[in-house]
């Protein structure tokens, strides 16, 4: 294993590993020639001295070195520096099919086609440049996070035209062809079978052939017949089931010939899913499932033996720890058997001797047609038929071949929609849920930029750089750009009422400027904020000035007396009230039903307008000495009262105490009540005011706490 920050190839500094295999292990990378992150795939320090390993090593990356294509995972470089052989390449960041599949269970029909034809596009040029994978399997499909579906792994891969049958060439025994099982040749329609596989397993969530040993299963793909998918999800679509058995005939002659025909009928299954266009090769009439013979089950098993024996001890070597990177290479069994000069023969294209009957008479047959269209052609040409129907032919003739076009027509604007996706409406959606809905049409979507909002949520989509409603070619890629927020600041609340500096110093500690507009109020003292503007709450960007109209003090010369000043302390109204520039006197009585320091009665009222300078009064609730004498008075409603205010004074010579001030005190005609006296004063004279017109004096005795 490589330790990180080590440099190799003067250029590739080791970041991390993500990966792990049979043969290599993957590691993260950055490559400061061009200041990006690579893929870095190293060889295994127990095979750098086999030169078989080394050689298959390296023949990965000459398979896949040529490739340059969006759905497969490109290779950008190939080395050995001291000892250790690599291969570098893309860094797709996402995770492999299998897991997804492993994750999700079974895949929506729109997405397994929608992956298909991704994998489709990458095999196609592949084969285009004459490269067999020879190894397709969930494992090696890795979904990046931006929607993109990439074929990796040309670790056995070989040239289409290479007829040398080698030794361990047979990819995860799940997916292999038949033909790979038995060691024969393969070709660019192993691949096919190998993805059909593929496609099984992303609709029914499970592979068709398995078993407790590699050699049972591969066995399986010899012999027995693929359980058609829908059986295990009956809503499949006909056309995409019919697909998956086409891709799948265990002889090569009855599946797609090109992976471009695959490519078509992918597409047309997903805008005709019930469409009866899949042409399947009919089985002969004496077809029957086929049994591998002894031969050939030996033979399988023979090399499986040899390869466990052979490789035992290298197994051994290995570290059995996997990680769930796409990098991931699963390792399996490998299987051939020696080489064989005949042609894949798995029994279903046997011909029975009624069937070689039928064709022989079909010859004839055939023959004897061809024969009479030959007579009929130079009777015509000699003049030897009647010729007046040659003007009715040559108009029905002239009408067929005008039919014919305008069909061709049609069918080329039938090719014309069923190649193009017609782009969703991507507003407000997040990014995932974007590329999840782009993946069901056989999109990609990528985020290409951010841009602040105050209307779009942040992480929803502002916009994509294709319209909804345009039509644009499958696997395309959507870029979309991203809500970064709001970048604002909200107006702190509790402005109003602030002395100016006081204001000043809170917009400055959230981020914004301030601005001061003076005006005369009768109620707010001079100096405080009256009011403010973009108002407290609001959302304003950083540095916006924030008007505070402070107040000037009164314009008229008179004071409106404010609200609000009962119950507040005393410190605090005397500030208030000097503030609108009038004199407070300050008397001292104790109300059971206020606080210790707050400002009981205030004469005038409050609302008053009085002059400036003029002098207020404020009664402060002060608790009793703990040494003053006590009364529990019960005074009797006086005879003459009418309902008004009452006021209850308490007179001890030379002190006199406002006990109550306000409305109607008495209930069912008695009021009683505590009432505080001086230390040392036995007695007292409570007097009872209706407004200013006393109603009643009643002598109180006082007695110790």
């Amino acid at each position: 294993m490589l330790k990180e920050g080590i440099i190799i190839g003067d250029r590739y500094e080791i970041i991390s590993r993500i990966g792990s295999g049979g043969m290599a292990d993957v590691y993260k990378a950055k490559d400061h020639k061009l200041s990006r992150m690579v893929a870095v795939k190293v060889l295994k320090a127990e095979f750098r001295a086999d030169t078989t390993f080394v050689s298959k090593f390296q023949k990965e990356a000459q398979a896949a070195a040529g490739l340059a294509h969006p759905n497969v995972v490109n290779v950008y470089d190939v080395g050995e520096d001291r000892g250790l052989y690599y291969i570098v390449m893309e860094l797709v960041e996402g995770i492999t099919l299998k897991d997804y599949i492993t994750k999700k269970g079974k895949l929506s029909v729109k997405e397994a086609t929608s992956i298909a034809i991704q994998v489709s596009l990458g095999l196609e040029a592949a084969h285009n440049e004459g490269i067999v994978h020879r190894d397709v399997k969930p494992q090696n499909i890795i979904i990046s996070t931006d929607g993109k579906v990439k074929l990796s792994d040309f670790g056995i891969a070989k040239a289409i035209n290479s007829n040398t049958i080698t030794a361990n060439v047979m990819g995860s025994v799940h997916y292999s062809a038949p033909e790979q099982v038995r060691g024969g040749f393969s070709d660019t329609k192993s691949d096919i079978y190998s993805l059909g596989i593929t496609m099984y397993e992303m609709v029914t969530g499970r592979v068709p052939f398995d078993g407790d040993t590699t050699v049972a299963i591969a066995i399986k793909h010899l012999q027995e017949e693929l359980i058609a998918p829908s059986r295990f999800t009956p809503d499949l679509p006909f056309s995409l089931e019919q697909i998956i058995l086409k891709c799948t005939q265990k002889n090569p002659e009855r599946r797609y010939p090109y992976i471009g025909d695959l490519i078509e009928d992918l597409k047309k299954s997903l805008v005709d899913p019930q469409g009866n266009f899949v042409q399947l090769t009919p089985l002969n009439t004496s077809a029957h499932t086929v049994i591998a013979s002894s031969s050939d089950t030996a033979a399988v098993r023979k090399a499986a033996r040899k390869q466990q024996s052979e490789s035992r001890q290298q197994r051994m070597q290995r570290t059995t720890a996997q990680t769930s990177s796409p990098y991931h290479e699963e390792e399996e069994e490998e299987y051939n058997r020696p080489s064989r000069n005949r042609d894949y023969d798995d029994g279903t294209d046997m011909v029975s001797s009624k069937l070689e009957k039928a064709i022989t008479i079909g010859g004839f047959l055939i023959g004897a047609v061809i024969i009479i269209i030959l007579i009929v052609v130079i009777g015509n040409m000699a003049g030897l038929f009647n010729r007046s129907s040659s003007s009715s032919d040559a108009a029905s003739a002239s009408a067929s071949t005008s039919s014919t076009a305008a069909e061709l027509e049609e069918n080329e604007e039938a090719e014309a929609d069923l190649a193009t996706v017609t782009v969703p409406d991507f507003s407000n959606y997040t990014l995932a849920e974007a590329q999840e809905t782009a993946n069901s049409y056989g999109i990609g979507v990528k985020q290409t930029g951010t841009q602040e909002s105050s209307e779009v949520e942040e992480g929803r989509i502002i916009s994509q750089d294709v319209a909804a409603g345009d039509k644009v070619e499958p696997n395309a890629t959507i870029g979309v750009v991203i809500s970064s927020g709001s970048n604002t600041i909200t107006v702190p609340t509790s402005l109003v009422g602030l002395a100016q500096q006081d204001a000043v110093n809170a917009l400055a500690a959230a981020g914004l400027g301030s601005s001061v507009v003076s005006e005369a109020s009768e109620t707010v003292a001079e100096g405080y904020v009256i009011s403010v503007s973009p108002g407290e709450g609001s959302s304003v960007l950083p540095g916006t000035a924030v008007t505070l109209t402070v107040s000037s003090g009164s314009a008229t010369g008179r004071v409106t007396i404010p609200d609000n000043l009962i119950g507040v302390d005393q410190a605090s109204v005397v500030n208030t009230l000097s503030g609108l520039g009038l004199q407070v006197s300050v008397a001292e009585a104790y109300d059971a039903a206020y606080a210790d320091g707050v400002v009981t009665e205030i004469s005038p009222a409050a609302g008053s307008s009085v002059e400036e300078g003029s002098t207020v009064s404020i009664t402060v609730n002060t608790a009793p000495d703990p040494d003053s004498y006590i009364s529990q008075a019960v005074i009797q409603q006086p005879a003459a009262y009418t309902g008004g205010d009452v006021q209850l004074i308490l007179e001890q010579s030379p002190v006199t105490t406002t006990i109550y001030s306000g409305a109607d005190p008495f209930v069912n005609g008695v009021y009683s009540t505590t009432i505080y006296g001086l230390q040392g004063y036995p007695y007292g004279y409570l007097s009872i005011y209706e407004g200013d017109v006393l109603l009643d004096t009643i002598l109180l005795e006082f007695s110790p706490q």
